[in-house]
Formats: structure tokens, sequence, C-alpha cells
């Protein structure tokens, strides 16, 4: 006995989305790349950030030390 036997496509609606469907949506991987470049570009940004900030609130006495 063989589990196709048993396998009917008509029975196979599940997988069909439906208009009423809240599931999420399955991402491409072109989807995926957007959103990993995404995340690269929004850390560099705020690690560019937080080094101005760091220059712009740090004390007279940091500064001296620092050069």
């Amino acid at each position: 006995m063989r589990l196709v036997e048993f396998y009917n496509p008509e029975f196979d609606k599940f997988v069909e989305r439906q208009k009423g469907d809240t599931r999420k949506a399955k991402l491409t991987l072109e989807q995926l790349n957007k959103l990993r470049k995404y995340r690269e570009v929004k850390k560099a940004e705020q690690i560019e950030q937080d080094k101005f900030a760091g220059v712009m609130y740090s004390t007279v006495g940091q500064e001296q030390s620092a050069v």
C-alpha cells in the first residue's frame, strides 16, 4: 500500500489563498535580499550617528585625552 493511492488533488485546496485569508504572504528571495540590504544600511547609519553623537556630546577633558 502506498500513500499516493490515498492522495486526491481535489481535496488539496487548503493551500490556496482565499480573499478573507489573514495569513502572511511568503517572502521571496528578492524581498529577503532587499530587507537584508536595508538592515545593513540602517546599521551603518546608526554607527555613523553614534560616532557623531559621541563627538557632539563629549566633554572637553575626554576630547583632549583622545587626541
